[in-house]
């Protein structure tokens, strides 16, 4: 049975929630989580419902991208809250939340370029602490099954020197959910310094990233993912990372396929 996806635009919201005013997250979060399909969305009433002026809300749809609130309004679909079942049931549709929410974010030319990134890469070294090393890992594997060698870099002293040895040939490619891990944002900017080129994936659309990013490749968020409560924190990065070893191998799937089979024969024995 195929599974249909909305686009929606609460994703883009919860990536700006870290550069929103006072206003414009109490705008945010009203949209997040409390707007129904019945209501009336137009300036005026949001304004009064809110208790925010209605530039509050011109400011707060041009730093989600739209050129005002009325193109925001439009574009807008209300969240629709599950029928709540216990045990099993929240935890699925957190996953279908994040799977909705990763067809929203994600940009296939952003994509694309990211693959063209990846397979050019000359020297490609990944790193990550905790879940999102873990996430490291797990891309280092795929991608050498199919001849990208590539390294995964998860303890300190490693990951700062990692960043200290990075050149013109480097590809260094961060995760962190948060985009505020220390060690993970200091030692990309030192290899963006030392001439490498620099992918992040993140949860946290920063407007600084841009100062020491070539890419920056959005991943879904939801509350408290970081610490892994209910669902596992890597599950949104693998699904892009998934999307992007689909594109990857979509260029040349006989080479790749050629490679693959290969390396299975290899660990089969």
């Amino acid at each position: 049975m195929s599974q249909s996806y909305e686009k929606s635009i609460i994703p883009l919201i919860e990536a700006k929630l870290d550069s929103f005013t006072k206003a414009e997250n109490i705008i945010a979060q009203y949209f997040i989580r409390d707007c129904t399909p019945n209501d009336d969305l137009s300036a005026k009433v949001i304004a009064n419902k809110l208790n925010v002026s209605e530039a509050s809300l011109t400011r707060f749809a041009q730093k989600c991208g739209f050129k005002g609130y009325r193109s925001f309004a439009y574009a807008y679909q209300p969240p629709t809250s599950p029928d709540s079942e216990p045990h099993i049931q929240p935890i699925l549709a957190s996953y279908q939340e994040l799977l909705n929410k990763t067809y929203s974010i994600v940009n296939m030319s952003q994509i694309h370029r990211l693959a063209q990134m990846i397979t050019a890469g000359k020297k490609i070294s990944i790193i990550g602490k905790g879940s999102s090393g873990m996430v490291a890992r797990e891309m280092h594997f795929r991608y050498k099954r199919i001849g990208i060698f590539c390294e995964a870099i998860v303890d300190d002293d490693h990951i700062r020197i990692s960043g200290a040895l990075a050149n013109e040939d480097s590809l260094m490619i961060g995760i962190s959910i948060s985009g505020q891990t220390p060690i993970i944002i200091d030692t990309l900017k030192a290899a963006k310094e030392n001439g490498a080129q620099i992918l992040l994936f993140t949860a946290n659309n920063d407007k600084s990233f841009s100062q020491y990013c070539d890419e920056v490749q959005l991943i879904a968020k939801k509350n408290q993912l970081e610490h892994g409560r209910l669902i596992s924190p890597q599950f949104p990065v693998l699904v892009v990372l998934d999307m992007l070893y689909a594109d990857i191998i979509r260029k040349n799937p006989m080479y790749y396929d050629r490679i693959w089979q290969k390396t299975y024969n290899a660990i089969k024995g």
